[in-house]
């Protein structure tokens, strides 16, 4: 069951994320004015995430009541019906034993006060969720940002190197260890960036039609493309630690994620806030969404990649949580890592990107790590099979 459920996931990954990046990449260029004589840049990130995280959002709450239990109430239904739980587990318990203690989520807890454990659990699970979506909303603006200075397979080949944020945040934020081949393997997506980069001579057209391409142009996008990295990893590694310390399901986290995502963005998007670079590119006191609802109206042909941008994002991210929750983060890195490579060929022969020998090399070394991963963990995944095929057979024969 478990094998059939990767499957599901990695198809359902790749098959909306695919069409996702098309769309991102599209929306990435210049529209056409109604006037059919200028082309301008659509730039406001904050509404394109606000679209996708409202998706996602109700995706996710129509998937939990579809599949939720009959007759449970909305709060257990969202992941905070830890109250009822654990009055269940202290009630049970101070039957045998008034002064016993119990477990809820991995941490003992007297059971002289449930109601007041279970409310403070769920408060500091909701911050959980919006920390998660604080540095979601912070580090999309500059993943779009990039792309006005590097081209689309230089970005999407740099989101490799999401291993090693993720490893590294697991490590300085929760003190969490890994395998020595895991090094290895970040090792070798490293090398294998620095050396596509380092033979890429192909500018970004956006940039070079909009006269963004500065002398230090390319290390601007590297740099936008680093800081997104970064807050991926600390999204990533702060999933995990909310999977391990609370009992919830990947779909419960996607849709409180998602909420706060939309409330933040919302709010960051309305307020009449000054020009933040990357941010709020704004200029003036103006809100954000009031420029992108303004440019949907004179750039029409925004509209299809927008609407395809957001709902493969959402359906995508179905996929995203279900993986996460039951292969927890490095598998899901793995595979959105392969996603990556598929995407990266799609891009070149859709919008004709032009790849040196030693781009092709470099791209290979990245995904040559890859597979040594992925080579170890079928090994691990064996293993753990024959040993468990083992203990039964000593059970039946008891």
């Amino acid at each position: 069951m478990s094998v059939l459920r990767l499957g599901i996931c990695i198809l359902g990954v790749y098959s909306m994320f695919l069409l996702w990046a098309v769309a991102q990449e599209r929306l990435s260029v210049p529209f056409q004015h109604i006037d059919g004589q200028s082309t301008h840049k659509f730039k406001s990130a904050l509404f394109l995430g606000t679209c996708q995280s409202f998706l996602s959002s109700l995706s996710a709450l129509a998937y939990i009541v579809i599949r939720g239990k009959s007759g449970s109430s909305l709060s257990s239904l969202l992941g905070l019906g830890l109250s009822s739980m654990a009055q269940t587990n202290n009630s049970s318990n101070s039957k045998a034993n008034s002064s016993s203690s119990t477990k809820v989520n991995g941490h003992a807890h007297s059971s002289g006060s449930p109601s007041h454990t279970s409310s403070s659990t769920s408060k500091a699970l909701l911050l959980r969720y919006l920390q998660v979506s604080a540095f979601i909303t912070v580090a999309a603006p500059f993943g779009f940002a990039a792309l006005s200075y590097i081209t689309y397979p230089t970005m999407v080949l740099g989101k490799s190197c999401k291993l090693v944020p993720v490893m590294l945040m697991n490590v300085v934020m929760y003190r969490r260890r890994f395998a020595p081949h895991k090094y290895i393997v970040v090792a070798m997506v490293t090398a294998g960036i620095s050396v596509f980069m380092s033979f890429g001579n192909e500018k970004p057209s956006k940039a070079s039609s909009n006269g963004e391409q500065g002398p230090y142009g390319q290390l601007i996008g590297i740099l936008y493309l680093v800081i997104n990295l970064i807050l991926d990893g600390a999204v990533n590694s702060t999933q995990d630690e909310v999977f391990v310390r609370y009992k919830v399901t990947g779909q419960q986290m996607m849709f409180w994620i998602n909420l706060f995502c939309t409330l933040l963005s919302t709010t960051l998007g309305t307020v009449p806030l000054p020009h933040i670079p990357v941010l709020h590119p704004s200029s003036g006191l103006q809100s954000e969404f009031a420029n992108a609802i303004g440019f949907i109206r004179t750039h029409p042909s925004v509209i299809v990649p927008l609407v395809q941008f957001s709902l493969t994002g959402a359906l995508g991210q179905l996929f995203i949580f279900e993986t996460l929750q039951h292969f927890g983060s490095l598998t899901l890195v793995m595979i959105t890592l392969t996603r990556k490579m598929f995407t990266m060929v799609l891009s070149v022969v859709v919008y004709d990107h032009k790849l040196t020998f030693g781009q092709w090399a470099g791209a290979g070394i990245v995904f040559g790590g890859i597979s040594v991963e992925a080579w170890v963990k079928r090994k691990e995944v064996h293993a753990k099979r024959v040993l468990q095929e083992k203990e039964k057979a000593k059970i039946k024969s008891l």
